[in-house]
């Protein structure tokens, strides 16, 4: 049984990518949909929030009901598919196509090492959180989920478990959100 669970965010319009499936765009020959699983290497279970597409075998499918809730409401879908209240879920947006198990591994021991913290969160160069790359203790987190999820920021829910931050390098926190953020990930990865 693996120490730590895994909730992706695979869903999402991607409007300013002229609404393709974002997370089924190859950067170094994989999806960012495939790297983000292959970052999360002895989660279980896998769980990943958006429409089901081809990906690695195990892992498990929801939808935020209804869909095109928002992250916060996606957090909260699959934290529900998860069976224990108990433990650590690493929690990431599948449009970073530069984690890598050794992000996960980071953020995992950073939470180790604060047992009073209820989760470790990557921060950017400058010390911006970026919400959706951490990992959370499964009970405070889901004792801190607003009973409204639609539509609502991510931001307060993970603020208010207090996160170690973690330095992330610029790459580590880099994201897919327009053709130009696409072009560079691929170069970086050539």
């Amino acid at each position: 049984m693996a120490d730590f669970a895994a909730v992706v965010l695979a869903g999402g319009r991607a409007s300013r990518l002229g609404g393709v499936d974002k997370v089924m765009l190859p950067v170094g020959g994989r999806t960012l949909l495939d790297r983000t699983l292959a970052a999360l290497s002895g989660a279980d279970p896998v769980v990943v929030v958006g429409p089901r597409r081809p990906a690695a075998a195990g892992v498990r499918w929801t939808v935020e009901d209804p869909a095109g809730g928002g992250p916060l409401a996606a957090v909260d879908a699959g934290l529900r598919c998860l069976d224990a209240d108990e433990g650590v879920v690493a929690i990431l947006a599948a449009d970073h196509p530069h984690l890598t198990r050794e992000t996960v591994a980071r953020l995992r021991d950073a939470l180790r090492t604060d047992p009073e913290a209820g989760g470790a969160v990557l921060a950017e160069p400058g010390g911006r959180p970026q919400w959706l790359l951490g990992v959370w203790r499964v009970r405070p987190l889901r004792d801190a989920m607003p009973s409204e999820v639609r539509n609502r920021p991510v931001r307060a829910l993970f603020e208010a478990l207090d996160p170690v931050r973690v330095d992330a390098t610029t790459a580590e926190v880099s994201d897919v959100d327009t053709p130009d953020d696409l072009d560079r990930a691929q170069a970086a990865d050539s």
